[in-house]
């Protein structure tokens, strides 16, 4: 059977999702707790997006194929349906700055990474000394200059659609940095902080970052609105634009078709990315 985990995590003190020996990492972090509630030696988990080094997440997904057997015999003497006792068990063993928010035997069709249509991400900013806050200081980022979100959202409005990101991207070997970024826009929330709100079908290492930073530098009014477009021509990085800290982003929600569409949507996904490789 093939399990859906919906997952939320504080980044700080993991090395990104993706495991690497001898680091600390959310997929590591889960995929130990999942194999010791299985009872088994080893799981491996396939995720939505893959997080950087000190990016949160709220809404993260990620799938897993066990035997329906094994399931079952985890949940014990429990009276809890299995994948509820399952998903009990798993937070039991889980460090506090992971959490397992639900277990749910997933739809025909369904893969975390390629049925996935969107990823919106949230970066969130305090741009006064009003709103300073430490008690949420590993999750916002602190601005010492007044933002004017206007002509943040101008600059943004020029970068919506079918794009080269590789001007935004730090760029992989074989990787495409082609994305389609369906909304870019830049709000305050009730208390007042800035929250920049960014979805695209996928993104490309630092991306969202290294956009949040070049429309920092429009929001202070360093550079007009019309820039952001211009680095985008460029289609290579730009050292005039900085990569904003990860502590102030956040994975909020993945988007899926409807159950029907799963596997339609994860066969062209799947072969976009093989005509990519190859």
């Amino acid at each position: 059977m093939r399990l859906r985990i919906d997952c939320a995590y504080d980044g700080a003190e993991f090395s990104g999702w993706a495991a690497q020996p001898g680091l600390r990492t959310v997929q590591g972090t889960l995929e130990a707790a999942l194999a010791t509630a299985l009872r088994v030696p080893d799981v491996r988990v396939t995720v939505a997006g893959r997080t950087d080094a000190g990016v949160h997440a709220r809404g993260q997904v990620a799938h897993l194929d066990v035997d329906r057997d094994v399931v079952l015999a985890s949940a014990g003497r429990s009276a809890d349906p299995p994948l509820e006792a399952l998903a009990r068990r798993v937070d039991g063993i889980l460090p506090p700055d992971l959490r397992v928010r639900r277990v749910v035997e997933a739809p025909d069709g369904f893969d975390a990474r390629f049925s996935a249509t969107w990823r919106r991400y949230a970066y969130r900013i305090a741009d006064s000394r009003e709103l300073a806050d430490p008690l949420v200081r590993g999750h916002v980022l602190t601005w010492g200059r007044r933002l004017d979100l206007d002509a943040m959202n101008e600059a943004s409005a020029s970068l919506v659609g079918l794009r080269d990101f590789a001007s935004f991207c730090k760029q992989r070997e074989g990787a495409t940095t082609v994305r389609t970024l369906l909304d870019l826009r830049w709000t305050r929330d009730d208390s007042g902080l800035v929250v920049g709100t960014v979805r695209a079908d996928a993104f490309c290492h630092n991306m969202v970052r290294a956009l949040v930073g070049c429309l920092l530098a429009v929001g202070e009014g360093r550079r007009p609105p019309g820039w952001p477009a211009e680095v985008l021509a460029g289609r290579r990085r730009d050292q005039g634009v900085r990569v904003v800290h990860a502590h102030g982003l956040t994975l909020e929600e993945v988007g899926y078709p409807d159950d029907e569409d799963l596997a339609a949507q994860a066969g062209r996904a799947r072969a976009r990315r093989e005509a990519i490789d190859a």
